[in-house]
């Protein structure tokens, strides 16, 4: 049987529309820091809730957006959490103190959430059955690109212009994710409200998704200190010109990988890439962690982008294929919702074991904290999958004696 296209006007309109909402995400995530101390007098204190309530909300609605991606036109929820994320960029050229740049974040944090769960749950729905594996690996491909390139425009201009010209770069970005957004023919999928108490957590969260998606969350507490710190950690090793390389070398291993991550996965299983993975990423944390030379600084980014490209992508396939067919919404929700704490939790708790210590001892904590995730996802993941494998054999069995 031939196999059905996976690159097509639906699929290429969602990923951009993701990019460049990421990207805008990546922008302000390391230009806000100046505005906060530059423009509104702030301290340490303030950029940190600046990046804190943004995150809090956006995880706050990850659950909500599931359910409501399950139960209501998924177009109509795209459609206004565009609007609301487009609203709060023009609004921050507006902004003159710390309470109005707080409040527009939660906001702006809750247009994020919406959108990014529906984005990724779309996805799902206009990759083919049998390149799931694939098709995700290429929209996960589009996200780390915005990582990249938010980072770099955000840089750039803000060390050519002011903040002005910053915000209207962000303000366009957001009108072609809308543009991008509306141009997705959703495919129709039916809807199921889900009977029994209306508060209940299954309305909220999808249980067979928890199990992959607390490994996700030990995995992005240590990818927290590397897209936080990384920065920082360069200028320490007298190497502050390789920051933006090492995030180019990282999404470089990353795009060259994806084309074989995401068949490994669909031919062979998932196994064949997360152990693999996990081992790449704990040791390209570890290698980071010894880094004096600017060869080993970039080699240990290509390291831990091989790794980590393998892993996020098998991990939120893993979450969607674990879970009911109509509750790929609430699954993906579920993923993201311990993926963003887990993130928020590592950039603040590693980051005070660097203040106590040294960036060289956090991103070697931080490596032996991810190995610990081979340790989950054999206890949560693959070892349950061969009990109930073995569960089918003797079943199956039994049902074929005479």
């Amino acid at each position: 049987m031939q196999k059905q296209a996976l690159w097509n006007l639906n699929f290429l309109a969602i990923c951009f529309s993701s990019f460049f909402i990421f990207m805008t995400f990546y922008v302000y995530a390391v230009t806000l820091p100046t505005f906060v101390l530059e423009s509104l007098g702030g301290g340490q204190q303030e950029i940190g809730l600046v990046t804190t309530v943004f995150v809090i909300a956006a995880v706050i609605f990850r659950p909500l957006t599931g359910k409501w991606l399950d139960e209501w036109d998924r177009k109509k929820l795209l459609f206004l959490s565009l609007v609301l994320y487009t609203v709060c960029c023009i609004l921050y050229l507006s902004v003159s103190s710390m309470s109005m740049l707080l409040l527009l974040r939660i906001v702006h944090g809750v247009g994020f959430g919406i959108a990014a769960t529906a984005f990724s749950a779309i996805a799902v729905d206009t990759v083919p059955a049998e390149r799931k594996g694939e098709g995700i690996g290429y929209f996960g491909l589009f996200m780390s690109l915005a990582m990249v390139v938010g980072p770099f425009l955000g840089i750039t201009v803000m060390s050519s212009y002011d903040f002005t010209v910053l915000f209207g770069l962000c303000i366009a970005a957001s009108v072609l994710s809308f543009v991008c957004g509306m141009m997705t023919r959703i495919p129709e999928r039916v809807t199921v409200k889900l009977a029994g108490i209306p508060w209940s957590w299954n309305r909220f969260i999808e249980r067979q998704a928890i199990p992959i998606s607390i490994a996700a969350s030990v995995l992005a507490f240590s990818y927290g200190a590397i897209s936080t710190f990384i920065s920082v950690y360069a200028k320490e090793l007298g190497l502050p010109q390789y920051a933006s390389y090492f995030f180019m070398v990282f999404a470089a291993i990353i795009l060259i990988s994806r084309p074989f991550t995401g068949k490994l996965f669909d031919r062979l299983g998932e196994h064949v890439l997360v152990y693999p993975g996990l081992v790449l990423f704990v040791g390209g944390m570890i290698g980071l962690s010894q880094a004096h030379s600017a060869f080993i600084f970039l080699l240990t980014a290509g390291i831990i982008g091989l790794g980590f490209g393998a892993l996020l992508p098998s991990f939120q396939t893993i979450a969607i294929q674990s879970s009911p067919a109509h509750r790929s919404g609430l699954a993906t929700g579920t993923y993201f919702v311990f993926f963003d704490t887990g993130y928020a939790s590592g950039s603040y708790i590693l980051g005070v074991i660097a203040a106590h210590t040294n960036y060289r001892t956090m991103y070697l904590i931080g490596g032996l904290i991810v190995a610990l995730t081979i340790v989950i996802y054999y206890g949560l993941h693959h070892k349950p999958q061969m009990r109930s494998r073995e569960r089918n054999d003797i079943a199956f069995f039994q049902s074929e004696k005479p």
